[in-house]
């Protein structure tokens, strides 16, 4: 496609709504499962290591 200005390319031939959206809502998800993973993660590790230490308190 050729757009003549940003504001066309922006406007991308009357679907900027689905295309900016699909892109933006995309990146929401990407972003959230980063931060959902990382205090997954974090929750596992804490777990861990408290079993570790009491485990090792009982012997």
């Amino acid at each position: 496609m050729h757009w003549n200005s940003v504001s066309e390319f922006f406007a991308m031939g009357g679907y900027a709504f689905y295309v900016w959206g699909s892109f933006g809502l995309t990146a929401l998800v990407a972003v959230l499962e980063v931060l959902l993973l990382r205090n997954q993660r974090k929750t596992i590790l804490r777990g861990l290591r408290s079993e570790l230490l009491s485990e090792g308190s009982s012997s």
